[in-house]
């Protein structure tokens, strides 16, 4: 195995703040290259996707190639300097990665030749053993809930830890639906992996086995354990891995 190289995003880059720091962070990432593989997928219109992204100043000066403008989806994984998976809806993002086949040339080009992967939302999902701790509706049915696999844990992206308050005219109202550490406990009544509930704007640098957090604080859940907090600095692996 080479030098694996991963980044995930939870997304909510609607900030001047948050958009310099993915800028950094992509920068770091994907160093000295030209073109990164983008793959739209998540979404309906590909192109809009691929342009909104470079309208919003989200693609730190790299060439977004579009993996829709290629006739062999998996060629172009074969060939891509680096790959990045945008947000959108991660059930219709995982049904067309196992539509496609393209999830086995992701593995391969991430584990055995270095090739630097990010994903941001669903794109941070799919990274994942399971697409199942989306926050997503099941607009489509995709043939498995299995996923990409690059990290051994899950990701809640858009994570944050109270209650909602709906605001009505000048007042707030609770709101009385499932939190979000509400259904990270459901999915640990079957399943055993943790899950990091990650904050608006914060981003995992996964390099090697070494899991660092940057720009915003993640929540840790694993079964039948109280969830540990962590901030921007900190080192995850330790935690993951027990």
């Amino acid at each position: 195995m080479g030098h694996m190289n991963v980044l995930l995003g939870s997304g909510g880059m609607r900030t001047d703040e948050r958009r310099s720091l993915c800028c950094d962070e992509m920068r770091r990432h994907f160093g000295d290259i030209d073109r990164i593989l983008f793959i739209p997928w998540a979404t309906v219109n590909h192109d809009r996707h691929v342009s909104r992204m470079v309208e919003a100043g989200l693609h730190a000066g790299y060439i977004l190639e579009g993996i829709h403008t290629h006739d062999d989806p998996i060629a172009a994984v074969e060939a891509a300097q680096g790959i990045y998976i945008g947000g959108g809806n991660t059930f219709l993002l995982t049904r067309e990665l196992h539509r496609s086949g393209v999830i086995e040339s992701i593995q391969r080009r991430v584990f055995n030749d270095g090739v630097p992967y990010m994903g941001v939302s669903a794109g941070s999902n799919v990274a994942c053993p399971t697409m199942q701790t989306t926050n997503d509706m099941p607009v489509v049915f995709p043939e498995s809930f299995n996923a990409i696999g690059l990290v051994p844990f899950q990701v809640n992206a858009h994570y944050y830890a109270g209650s909602i308050w709906v605001k009505s005219d000048h007042d707030f109202i609770e709101h009385f639906g499932e939190t979000r550490p509400d259904r990270i406990r459901e999915f640990h009544q079957h399943n055993t992996a943790p899950v990091v509930g990650l904050s608006e704007g914060a981003f995992l640098q996964c390099i090697n086995q070494d899991v660092n957090l940057v720009g915003g604080a993640a929540t840790i859940f694993q079964p039948n354990t109280e969830p540990i907090v962590l901030n921007a600095g900190d080192n995850l692996a330790a935690i993951l891995s027990t």
